[in-house]
């Protein structure tokens, strides 16, 4: 998918149409594959355009300018998905840690009988749960068609975010060993900092959930 400015004299998103282009379009080639902190099993890179000439057919919606409206009616529904992945990989983390705090034995004793271990256990499944209850609640939402953008930026604002607690605790309970790539949780430790930023940073789901609030009330 492809968003590109089919009228130069509409300075805002009313002059951005959307266009799909198929890969073996002429005049398309691929930049190198990025080098990334984490995500190693996707590959991205620069898409390259010159002189690349697509037909009236490839138009989303076959009208112009409604190109950043098309982009935005699937933010909700990407914004739950990455909330949902969150948790999924958050419950992963949360329970190879507490298999590791249990079999790994300090002083003679496992360290899951530490209570500090234990503290961190707690607070990342009780922080799990209420993501899972958040995405949960505005899935339903959006199956009944209600108007979700509030709970969708509050969803994917909190999951990741708290994903990214978890996955700090449970490299502290793993202790040096979570910092050796042997264990998983040094990847999911890169892996998960991205949910942060796309689809949108924590700060654009501040801004667009104040944003709503204003206008609820001023409406």
């Amino acid at each position: 998918t492809v968003m590109a400015r089919t009228n130069p004299d509409i300075k805002g998103a009313g002059g951005i149409s959307a266009f799909v282009v198929d890969r073996n379009t002429s005049g398309i080639s691929l930049g190198k594959k990025d080098k990334k902190m984490g995500q190693q099993g996707t590959y991205t890179c620069d898409v390259i355009f010159e002189n690349c000439r697509v037909p009236a057919s490839a138009l989303i919606g076959g009208v112009e300018g409604i190109g950043f409206k098309t982009a935005m009616k699937v933010l909700d529904k990407g914004r739950l998905h990455i909330s949902a992945v969150s948790v999924g990989a958050a419950e992963r983390m949360l329970d190879d840690a507490l298999r590791y705090a249990v079999e790994r034995k300090q002083f003679g004793q496992p360290i899951a009988n530490f209570q500090l271990i234990q503290a961190m256990l707690a607070d990342s499944k009780a922080e799990i749960y209420a993501a899972k209850c958040m995405v949960l609640d505005a899935a339903r939402r959006r199956d009944q068609g209600e108007n979700i953008s509030t709970e969708a930026s509050c969803s994917k604002m909190f999951a990741t975010e708290m994903c990214g607690r978890v996955a700090d605790r449970c490299v502290q309970i793993h202790g040096g060993a979570g910092y050796i790539s042997e264990y998983s949780i040094e990847r999911f430790y890169r892996d998960v900092r991205l949910f942060r930023l796309y689809e949108g940073t924590t700060q654009i789901q501040q801004i667009i959930i104040a944003r709503n609030m204003i206008k609820e009330v001023s409406s």
